[in-house]
C-alpha cells in the first residue's frame, strides 16, 4: 500500500512539474530581445536580427542673391526616413546588411522613372576579424565623407564637392582587409562592380574598379570614430587616419558614374581621392581632395542637347570642437573647380558654412543648424550673379 501511495505521489509531482519544465524549455528556445544599439533579436549563435530606424526633418531657405535676402527656395521636408536590418545567419561569419528608404527626397525620383527604395543589400563572409568579403549593393570604398553614414554627419548635408565627385553605391563584389602593424593599422578596401549605381538594369560590358588604402599611424579610433564626424568620443590621445583611393568606371553611362542623368554616349571616368581625419580631446579636423578625369566628358544628342561629366578638382575641409556639454561648433569650406570645356558649362563654386549641433544621444538624436554663403567664379561680392546665402535646421531621431 505504501508503495502504491509513493508511486501516486511521484506521478502527481511529475505532472505538476511538467508545465514548468515545458515553460522553461520554451524560454530557452525563444529568441533573446535586447534594446541597446537598435532592437536586437537573437537565437543562440545561429541568428541575429538588429533593427534600427532613423528620420531627418528639416527646414531652411536660400536667398535670391548675396544682397537680396528674400527666399529663392524653401526647404521643408523629411529628408530621410530609413529602416536598417543587420545581423548574421547560420553562424557569426555569415552576416547581412539591408537598408530601405521611404522619404520622397531619398528615392532618387529626379531623373528616375521608378522609385528606388533599396539602398543597401549585402551579404558578408568573415574569414576572420581582419578579412571579409561582401556581395550585393552597397557603398563603394570612395571618399570618407560619402562612406560615413548620413546619420553620423556634422552638417545636415554632405559637401558640394562630395555631390560633384563621389562614387556612391554600386552592385558587385567588395573586399576588406585590416593589417595590424604594431600600434599602427593598414586597411585595404576594394570593389569590382557594375558601375551603373543603385538597382541597375543590365549594363554594358564596362565595369567599375575601386581601391582604397587607409593608414592609421596612431592606432584605432574609439568606436570607429574615423568614420563618424566630430570627436564625440573626446579622444584622450591623438588619432589620425590618412587615405587615398582611385575609382575607374569603364564605359560609364551616367553623368556621375553611379549617379546622375543618363549620358548620351558612354564614357570612361577616373576619380582620384585623398582624405584625412584627425581627432583629439573634442577637436576634429578632416579634409578630402578629388581629381576627376574623362577623355570625353561632354556628350550630345541629335538635337544638340548636352549632358556632361564634371571633370576637375574638388576640396572639402571641416574643423570642429565638441564640448563635454554635448554642444558642438563646426565650420566647413568647400570648392568645386571644373576644368577643360566643362568649365564653360559649370562655374567654379565655393561655399563656407558655420554650424552648431546639440547631441542628446550621440548621432542618434541630435539637432543641427548651419548658415553660410556660396559664391561662384572666385568672386565673393554680394551682387555677383549666382551668389547666395543659405541656412538650414535639422532634427535627427533614431535608434
Amino acid at each position: 500500500m505504501y508503495r502504491c501511495i509513493s508511486l501516486c505521489l511521484a506521478a502527481a509531482g511529475l505532472l505538476a512539474f511538467a508545465p514548468l519544465a515545458q515553460a522553461q524549455n520554451e524560454r530557452d528556445e525563444a529568441p533573446l530581445i535586447n534594446v541597446r544599439n537598435g532592437l536586437s533579436f537573437t537565437k543562440d549563435s545561429v541568428f541575429l536580427l538588429n533593427l534600427r530606424f532613423r528620420m531627418q526633418t528639416r527646414a531652411g531657405f536660400t536667398t535670391v542673391s548675396g544682397d537680396d535676402f528674400s527666399a529663392a527656395a524653401v526647404d521643408m521636408r523629411i529628408r530621410r526616413m530609413r529602416l536598417r536590418f543587420d545581423g548574421y545567419m547560420l553562424n557569426e561569419n555569415v552576416r547581412y546588411y539591408l537598408q530601405l528608404n521611404f522619404s520622397r527626397s531619398d528615392l532618387d525620383l529626379d531623373g528616375e522613372v521608378v522609385a528606388q527604395p533599396l539602398r543597401d543589400a549585402l551579404v558578408y563572409y568573415f574569414f576572420n576579424d581582419n578579412f571579409y568579403l561582401g556581395f550585393g549593393q552597397g557603398k563603394l570604398p570612395g571618399n570618407r565623407q560619402r562612406v560615413i553614414s548620413s546619420g553620423n554627419q556634422q552638417f545636415p548635408d554632405r559637401s558640394i564637392a562630395n555631390a560633384a565627385f563621389t562614387l556612391d553605391r554600386d552592385v558587385g563584389l567588395f573586399a576588406y582587409w585590416t593589417i595590424p602593424a604594431g600600434s599602427q593599422l593598414l586597411q585595404l578596401k576594394g570593389a569590382i562592380t557594375m558601375g551603373e549605381g543603385r538597382n541597375p538594369v543590365v549594363g554594358n560590358n564596362g565595369l567599375c574598379y575601386t581601391g582604397r588604402l587607409e593608414w592609421l599611424p596612431l592606432g584605432a579610433f574609439k568606436n570607429s570614430g574615423d568614420f563618424s564626424e566630430g570627436d564625440l568620443e573626446m579622444e584622450p590621445r591623438p588619432r589620425l587616419s590618412i587615405a587615398a583611393g582611385y575609382g575607374y568606371n569603364d564605359m560609364a553611362r551616367r553623368t556621375g558614374g553611379q549617379l546622375g542623368s543618363e549620358l548620351y554616349a558612354p564614357t570612361d571616368i577616373g576619380t582620384f581621392i585623398a582624405d584625412m581625419v584627425f581627432k583629439w580631446q573634442g577637436w576634429a579636423l578632416s579634409a578630402e581632395a578629388f581629381q576627376r578625369d574623362s577623355d570625353d566628358p561632354i556628350t550630345t544628342n541629335s538635337t544638340g542637347a548636352v549632358r556632361y561629366v564634371t571633370t576637375g578638382q574638388g576640396l572639402n575641409t571641416q574643423l570642429s570642437k565638441h564640448f563635454p556639454s554635448h554642444w558642438e561648433i563646426a565650420s566647413r569650406y568647400t570648392m568645386v573647380r571644373p576644368t577643360g570645356d566643362v568649365a564653360l558649362l559649370r562655374p567654379q563654386t565655393e561655399e563656407g558654412l558655420l554650424g552648431i549641433g546639440r547631441y542628446f544621444n550621440g548621432h542618434r538624436i541630435k539637432a543641427q543648424w548651419y548658415a553660410g554663403y556660396r559664391w561662384n567664379q572666385g568672386l565673393m561680392e554680394l551682387d555677383q550673379p549666382g551668389n547666395a546665402w543659405t541656412t538650414l535646421f535639422q532634427v535627427e531621431f533614431g535608434i
